[in-house]
């Protein structure tokens, strides 16, 4: 077929398969995006005359080609991309001690995160740049479907504080966690991953007459999420202790009569493991510390889960 001008150049244009004219480093003998900037600067220094109309003309092609320049960070570029294309999970409670752990879980598993918080600016000084944040209070129906908008799932770590009765566990623990549940089925969510307690089917638990009936409260939020339509894993950690996560082996039960504690960081791992796994939807579980070493799969852990 005769080849019109320009073809050559759709040709190429058509061949590139990421952003910014990936075949400007082949042509270069491998030189990296980043390099090339500074190969580009160094070379237009030369004095040699045929250096610098081969850099114009190579310059222009690119330009030609993508319609960007070759200069480009590509690593930047590429790491944006990659991050939009992620899901997009929202944390409750998220400048809470197990909070925390969650968001780090979730951004070293390549999630994007956003942090539903009360004090934008005290969670940011704690949390970094690498999240989104919403501000609102799970007490507030209203501001938790904003926090929602283009949410893929959400977990929550919430808990009551002390002193504020209108912050006690009735209203956080209960009413906060009823209020997501109402409005993640409003939105269609695709998961709801609750962090419970153990203990909690026992009312006459030690912890119900030190805390206002905390446990009593944390109960009442799961019935009201299991009673929601939609889809949740809800896990009840052990006594929680702020150890290194991944050192012990988690052990897993269902029944409530369980004891024992738990690092954060495993509780973090264990939700995140949750998030998009058929076998752990719809399904209540303890889960505290083992003494063998953490040679083990939660997804086998979730299978073997009987369903609520």
């Amino acid at each position: 077929m005769e080849q019109t001008p320009g073809s050559n150049i759709g040709a190429c244009a058509n061949s590139v398969q990421i952003p910014y004219f990936y075949p400007v480093p082949v042509i270069l003998g491998g030189v990296g995006v980043r390099s090339l900037k500074e190969y580009i600067m160094q070379s237009l220094a030369e004095e040699n005359p045929g250096t610098r109309i081969f850099l114009v003309v190579l310059l222009l092609f690119t330009v030609i080609c993508t319609g960007q320049p070759a200069v480009a960070n590509e690593d930047l570029i590429a790491a944006q991309n990659e991050q939009q294309s992620t899901e997009l999970v929202l944390v409750a409670g998220a400048t809470g001690g197990t909070g925390g752990e969650v968001v780090r879980e979730l951004l070293a598993n390549g999630y994007r995160v956003r942090a539903f918080v009360r004090d934008a600016d005290k969670a940011h000084a704690s949390l970094g740049d690498d999240i989104e944040y919403a501000v609102g209070d799970v007490r507030e129906r209203a501001s938790i479907d904003a926090a929602l908008d283009g949410v893929d799932a959400l977990i929550s770590a919430i808990g009551a504080g002390r002193g504020d009765p209108g912050n006690g566990p009735e209203f956080v623990d209960y009413g906060g966690v009823k209020n997501m549940a109402e409005a993640a089925a409003a939105v269609e969510l695709r998961q709801f991953v609750l962090v419970s307690s153990m203990g909690v089917t026992h009312e006459d638990h030690v912890l119900n007459k030190m805390f206002n009936n905390v446990l009593i409260w944390k109960f009442k939020g799961e019935e009201a999420l299991r009673a929601s339509g939609v889809p949740y894993t809800i896990a009840r950690p052990g006594g929680l202790v702020n150890e290194p996560g991944g050192q012990k082996s988690v052990v897993f039960a269902q029944g409530d009569d369980q004891t024992g504690t738990i690092p954060r960081a495993d509780v973090a791992r264990v939700c995140v493991a949750a998030l998009g796994s058929a076998d752990a939807l719809n399904k209540t579980f303890e889960i505290n510390s083992g003494k063998s070493a953490p040679e083990q799969s939660f997804s086998d852990a979730f299978a073997a889960l009987d369903a609520d």
